[in-house]
This record gives C-alpha cells, sequence and structure tokens, in this order.
C-alpha cells in the first residue's frame, strides 16, 4: 500500500525542524535518516519497505556496522523510524517511516511560530560586524601603480610596470649551464 499524502518538500522541512530541536542526534543519525528517506521516496512511500543493510550503509556514508546498527536503532527508538531487523541475510530489515509536515495548508514559517519571534521571512542578518582594524593600503594593485616612467607605448602594450624580466633573448647559447 502507498502512501499518496506525503509532500517531499513539507517532510523534509519539518524533519529539518525536528533534528534542529533534537540535542540528541549527530551527524550520522542525520545522514541515515537522509538516506532512508532517499530510499522511501524511490519506492513510492510505501508503508513498509525492505531495505539492503550495505546500500544503506553506502548511501549514508556510514564505513561501520556497529555504528549503523546502533544510529538506526536510536532513530527507531526516538520515533523517526519504525525499525524491524530481520534475522534471514536474503531478506532485508522492515523500515515504516513515520509521516512529518503533512498537514493541510500552507505553513509559512515553522521556526519560531510557536513563540512568535519571527514576523516572515528574514533578508538581511541582523548581526553587524564591526570592523576593528584598517585595512593596510596595498601597493600593488593596478590603482596603485605608478606609470610615469614609462613612454605611451609601454602604457598601451604592457600591463607589468617592469617589464624588463620578461624579455627573451633570441641569441641563446644553449651550451652554457642554466
Amino acid at each position: 500500500m502507498i502512501i499518496k499524502d506525503i509532500n517531499y518538500i513539507k517532510h523534509l522541512n519539518a524533519v529539518f525542524v525536528l533534528f534542529s530541536k533534537d540535542n540528541r542526534l549527530n551527524p550520522t543519525h542525520i545522514s541515515l535518516y537522509i538516506a532512508l528517506f532517499h530510499l522511501w521516496n524511490m519506492y513510492h512511500f510505501p508503508m513498509e519497505f525492505y531495505i539492503n543493510r550495505q546500500e544503506v550503509m553506502a548511501l549514508a556514508k556510514i564505513g561501520s556496522k556497529s555504528t549503523y546498527h546502533r544510529s538506526i536503532k536510536a532513530l527507531s527508538h526516538w520515533e523517526y523510524l519504525l525499525y524491524n531487523p530481520s534475522k534471514n541475510k536474503f531478506k532485508g530489515s522492515q523500515i515504516m517511516m513515520f509521516q512529518f509536515g503533512t498537514s493541510s495548508g500552507q505553513e509559512v514559517d515553522l521556526i519560531g511560530a510557536k513563540t512568535g519571534t519571527r514576523s516572515g521571512q528574514e533578508v538581511v542578518s541582523k548581526i553587524k560586524h564591526i570592523q576593528t582594524y584598517t585595512n593596510i593600503k596595498n601597493d600593488t594593485k593596478p590603482e596603485n601603480l605608478n606609470f610615469k616612467n614609462f613612454s605611451e607605448l609601454d602604457k598601451r602594450h604592457c600591463r607589468v610596470p617592469n617589464p624588463d624580466h620578461l624579455k627573451i633573448n633570441l641569441n641563446k647559447n644553449y651550451n652554457e649551464p642554466l
């Protein structure tokens, strides 16, 4: 049976809000959940689906079996998903993802909605940086270079103020050591 009420973006936004409030989670938990959500999406959001541990570990970039098992059990215990491990190595473990953010209507501002601290979309950061030092003048910038000593021809054809080191000697003796 396929769930038809899943809105990909609303679900992910709601999960990210939950992640930001949950101090128990670490990057491994989040990576594992996103990998499982990706598989759930690929299977068109069924009520439950079966996973291959190696495939999920590769998607989540988890290299240790113990880390994988510890993380998936924690996500199940914290009710982000329901994990039913399989004892049969030929049959994958069963996963049932819980639905988040599937309410009807438009949710404009999830962060700060309950506390009333935000009034809409924040466009510019409210933090202003104070410059505590003065910039040192850079004399090598093109606008700071002095071209008064060059002829008019050199100004048009040369972008380097001292082009002498760029000249090539056509009568070079290749028998001389470098």
